[in-house]
């Protein structure tokens, strides 16, 4: 290619890519202005003319741009916990019988709910009821015995020996009786709290043991939520902190509770602290056995908080600019944690520092700044 054609193109390219960069890039202004194109480019209006807007929302007014700040406000640093847990219900019981039987009658049904006191089944109880019948009839026998001796002891016809064998044969009948009681009401099988009834997997006719595991009762009106935690956080948990549990199954409803159980040891092999939580289950959508997803928020010291539109980012990492003396500051930061609508960060900042978040783009340290306050 000749020489003048090459001279062409970098000119057609000159005069593409300058009025561009003029236009998107305000920090080339005042390369422009020393080689004589900024007037001129301003003249044609292919960029901002002097005291209209410019990018970034940074106006000039005489030598001083114009920028919106704010002051720099205070919130709590937040250490937030996420964890797993599983629950149970506030109350469960295994239920089986104490002795050896057939079973005659089932009075519940699976997911039945039961009140304290309830009938869940009885054994066959042929043989336990004559056992009370006999224990009454030699219980009768007795207090005949000592009512006869009574009668004969005003005549003094009975001595004090055969009063005293007559009533401990007394004695020895009530308590075989009781016994005999005790026996007949080991056929039948109560409920101890209220609570709904899992799987019955014996069924009537069955032949039980003392070890057969009839039913479980739970009660759910209430989970206890089981969980770890770091032992980081073991100074920093206690009865009554709050948490929120979510169901792995349920994404998105999530339930509020508390802690009411802290383990008095961190355990070695994980080091990890065992935590129990309780949550509210009114409207019986939860169960015992459900995965959880357990949420708690430690409050921290206080950390400067900023508007995330005026973080910037450089070559040594994030940064703002302040307001200090009616000029600008280049300060650096270190992100601490990013909340919904601010960040909070670690930084030198003094208590009269304003925080630049529109016109950031024209600012060089030192530059003179009028401030406006941010809109409501």
């Amino acid at each position: 290619m000749r020489l003048g054609s090459q001279i062409i193109v970098v000119l057609v390219l000159a005069a593409v890519v300058v009025p561009v960069a003029a236009r998107l890039v305000p920090g080339t202004h005042p390369w422009l202005d020393r080689v004589g194109l900024l007037q001129p480019l301003q003249a044609t209006g292919l960029i901002a003319a002097a005291g209209e807007e410019l990018t970034g929302r940074a106006e000039r007014s005489g030598s001083e741009l114009r920028v919106v700040a704010d002051a720099v406000r205070s919130e709590p640093l937040r250490d937030l916990v996420t964890v797993i847990g599983s629950a149970r219900g506030v109350q469960s019981v295994d239920l089986s019988f104490p002795i050896t039987g057939r079973i005659t009658r089932l009075h519940v049904a699976p997911g039945d709910r039961v009140e304290a006191g309830a009938l869940i089944a009885e054994l066959d109880s042929g043989a336990a009821g004559l056992s009370v019948d006999r224990a009454r009839l030699m219980l009768q026998d007795a207090q005949r015995t000592v009512d006869r001796l009574d009668q004969l002891a005003q005549s003094g016809t009975a001595t004090a020996l055969q009063r005293q064998d007559a009533e401990l044969a007394l004695r020895t009948a009530e308590l075989e009786l009781e016994i005999a009681e005790r026996a007949l009401a080991d056929h039948r099988l109560v409920a101890p709290i209220s609570g709904f009834v899992g799987l019955i997997e014996p069924q009537q006719g069955d032949l039980l043991s003392a070890s057969t595991l009839l039913t479980r009762i739970e009660d759910r009106s209430r989970l206890i939520v089981d969980f770890r935690l770091p032992e980081r956080f073991a100074s920093r948990v206690g009865i009554g902190t709050a948490i929120t549990a979510t169901a792995l199954s349920q994404p998105g409803i999530g339930t509020e509770g508390q802690i009411i159980a802290v383990d008095n040891r961190v355990e070695e092999a994980s080091r990890t602290l065992r935590v129990q939580a309780e949550i509210g289950n009114a409207d019986d959508r939860l169960r015992a056995g459900m995965a959880f997803r357990i949420d708690l928020a430690f409050e921290g010291e206080p950390r400067p908080a900023i508007d995330p539109l005026s973080i910037q980012w450089g070559s040594s990492g994030a940064y703002v600019w302040v307001v200090r003396a009616a000029k600008a500051e280049r300060l650096p930061i270190r992100i601490l944690q990013r909340n919904e609508d601010r960040v909070l960060i670690d930084a030198e900042i003094l208590p009269d520092d304003l925080i630049v978040t529109e016109g950031v783009h024209l600012l060089r340290p030192g530059a003179e700044v009028a401030v406006t306050p941010p809109r409501s």
